[in-house]
């Protein structure tokens, strides 16, 4: 409940015989001794909201109380005490709902004040749903198309701090039809961050891989960021579905000249080079990982777990011309009847080549090439000479290796280079 005092201050302003032009400033006085009480008065943020309900009353017009509101918007902006300030800016947009219409901007102020609020304390739901009240497409005011996409894209970074991708999305969405007509670089990347982390979310890893890694050469970053997104890269090629694209997306990343910096190199450079991970390698690599990355898929292993797996068997098929089905599953570390299956799937999506013969319990991998595109085994293309093609293939690894280790040796001994290597 408001105080007595000043309750009785408001009756005596709304029964003033004063003027309209007056009267603002009994309101004004008033306000500031409301505010300069409102860290030592349990009241404050009831007689805040009686103070609102009389400017918004019939006794002051419209003109005379937004200057007021928005007076009373600042003051409570430079209150010190977050819980204060939250408590008295609900207060206030409580008073202010029934008559929103004519105070659109002062309701904008203050929403945009509570979630500055909500967010210092990491209650990034709440300043969400402060966010969402706000009206960005009115009558009643002109809001700047680079206006409305700041909010919507703040709205969907909130979500994304609690991890409410589809709540993201679809404020993502709303920025999407006018992200091309602002400039603003830092709309830019918020946006390309923030559709990043929903790919990722939404375990579309191949994706949420290329989209980390075009953030990461934004030279508006600081070098951290790139690092960081550069990381967050590797680990979605890692985590994606074995096969050509994956392959295509892990090549990319290892050729970037800054991959040997992050943490995430070691492993990149093994599936990259088609080596069989160990579970020792695969638990490091999991202690850095953000939660959505462990979840459990249909099958009960792990979102790692499966992407491990189907690399080792991607491995094998590199490795051996054929292979049994029960040392297959001593390589992978499963039971025989999963590894026939992750090998069946495997085969039927066009990811690896060959057959299972289930007589024999053996696994033949033959010399069809999968396609780019995954898919079955009708649309795989024929390659001839399939020790050849491996044959190729590990010598380019090697020239490729050379090539790196060249270009390392000159960058740190530029004067070695000069006098020893031949050009």
């Amino acid at each position: 409940m408001a105080s007595a005092d000043v309750v009785q201050a408001l009756h005596e302003l709304e029964n003033s015989s004063a003027s309209q032009q007056d009267r603002p400033a009994g309101y004004k006085k008033l306000l500031e001794q409301i505010l300069s009480s409102a860290t030592t008065s349990p009241d404050s943020s009831a007689s805040l909201g009686a103070f609102i309900d009389s400017i918004l009353g019939d006794n002051l017009g419209i003109v005379a109380a937004r200057p007021l509101l928005s007076t009373a918007v600042d003051a409570i902006r430079a209150i010190p005490s977050l819980d204060t300030k939250i408590e008295a800016g609900t207060t206030a947009l409580r008073s202010l709902e029934p008559r929103i219409v004519s105070f659109e901007e002062q309701d904008a102020q203050l929403r945009e004040m509570l979630a500055d609020a909500y967010q210092s304390q990491e209650e990034y739901i709440e300043a969400a749903k402060v966010l969402q009240g706000i009206q960005l497409e009115s009558s009643q005011r002109r809001v700047a198309d680079d206006h409305k996409v700041d909010i919507w894209m703040r709205i969907c970074r909130l979500y994304l701090e609690e991890d409410d991708t589809t709540s993201a999305e679809s404020y993502l969405n709303r920025a999407k039809n006018l992200r091309h007509q602002i400039s603003k670089p830092e709309v830019t990347l918020a946006f390309q961050l923030s559709e990043a982390r929903i790919l990722d979310a939404r375990r579309r890893f191949l994706d949420a891989s290329q989209a980390y890694h075009s953030f990461s050469f934004s030279a508006v970053l600081d070098e951290e960021e790139r690092t960081r997104a550069l990381s967050s890269a590797i680990v979605c090629a890692v985590l994606a579905p074995a096969g050509p694209q994956r392959a295509r997306a892990l090549a990319k990343l290892y050729k970037d000249e800054r991959a040997p910096q992050v943490a995430e190199f070691g492993m990149l450079e093994k599936m990259f080079l088609d080596r069989l991970l160990t579970p020792e390698e695969v638990s490091r690599f999991s202690e850095n990982l953000q939660p959505h990355q462990l979840a459990k898929t249909a099958d009960g292993s792990t979102v790692l777990a499966k992407a491990v797996i189907e690399h080792n068997l991607l491995s094998v098929s590199r490795l051996y011309d054929n292979i049994g089905i029960d040392e297959l599953a001593a390589l992978l570390g499963l039971d025989a009847e999963k590894a026939e299956g992750y090998a069946a799937r495997m085969l039927e999506q066009g990811r690896i080549a060959g057959s299972i013969d289930q007589i024999d319990r053996l696994i033949v991998f033959d010399g069809l090439e999968p396609s780019a595109e995954g898919g079955t085994s009708g649309q795989r293309k024929v390659v001839a000479g399939k020790g050849l093609r491996k044959w190729d293939s590990r010598v380019q690894g090697v020239a490729e290796e050379l090539e790196r280790v060249a270009s390392m040796i000159q960058l740190q001994y530029p004067n070695f280079s000069t006098d020893h290597m031949v050009h």
